[in-house]
């Protein structure tokens, strides 16, 4: 599959809308795979899944689908800068999950074109993974100094590779040196999931059952790296430890 992603940087002419095909398939979720994503991102055992958890057993559909040869751009090189998941109740180990994905609302963005991939299950989870594709250089904004308040955890992430076998998501620009500088990154970057799922992972005893989170993606987590985690009633940030810069934002409602 990531063979060909890379195929797909090969300059050829592509379509300018999204695909209107849907991959299903039917998952029934590994105990030990389970315990392994709870491990990895902070999580207690449980039977229950984690709410982010649908979206790796999703994630080989993801990638069949931007790997088409009618998906507009190349996969390799988006950014993905938003994530919802919307959980009508908690699925546990014992649900077989029926999955479907498909992308939609491709639209403009300051820095190019961005799209939604929409992965939903007959179990009442559903998840809209916002991309970008880039084509325009950011404009810098200036940036006022502020003392961070005093986050309730320092973490320090320093690989992803553990993340990259539970997830499928073995992308290089995440776990290789030479595979990040190729997309202008000095060393490798951490998985925005696995930021997410980190985050909610912390807050697992606060959860309900029944809830949407919403999370924006903003600076990347270039590894090793200490970041500072915080939360305030229903919302969490997760920030530079030493500058302060944000690496997310999220909101949790119920």
């Amino acid at each position: 599959m990531y063979l060909k992603a890379a195929l797909g940087l090969i300059p050829r002419p592509r379509p300018a809308q999204l695909p209107e095909a849907e991959l299903s398939k039917v998952v029934q979720v590994d105990q030990a795979h389970l315990n392994e994503y709870q491990r990895v991102c902070g999580y207690r055992r449980d039977t229950r899944l984690p709410c982010a958890y649908p979206h790796i057993l999703a994630f080989d559909l993801q990638m069949s689908l931007m790997t088409r040869n009618d998906f507009p751009f190349p996969v390799v090189g988006l950014v993905h800068i938003a994530n919802r998941i919307e959980q009508a109740h908690a699925l546990t180990a014992d649900d077989e999950l029926t999955i479907t994905v498909k992308t939609q609302n491709l639209r403009d963005h300051p820095r190019g074109k961005q799209f939604d991939i929409v992965t939903t299950t007959a179990q009442g989870w559903q998840e809209v993974s916002t991309y970008l594709k880039i084509t325009k250089q950011a404009e810098k904004e200036p940036r006022e100094k502020a003392e961070p308040p005093v986050p309730h955890a320092i973490w320090r992430f320093t690989e992803s590779k553990s993340y990259a076998r539970v997830s499928g998501d073995h992308n290089p620009i995440h776990t290789s040196v030479i595979g990040a500088r190729l997309f202008g990154f000095p060393r490798p970057i951490a998985h925005g999931m696995f930021t997410m799922a980190r985050c909610l992972g912390a807050l697992e005893p606060r959860l309900p059952e029944q809830l949407t989170v919403d999370v924006s993606f903003k600076l990347p987590v270039l590894l090793p790296a200490k970041t500072a985690f915080r939360y305030s009633h229903n919302e969490f940030t997760l920030t530079d430890r030493q500058t302060g810069k944000p690496h997310l934002s999220g909101r949790i409602s119920a």
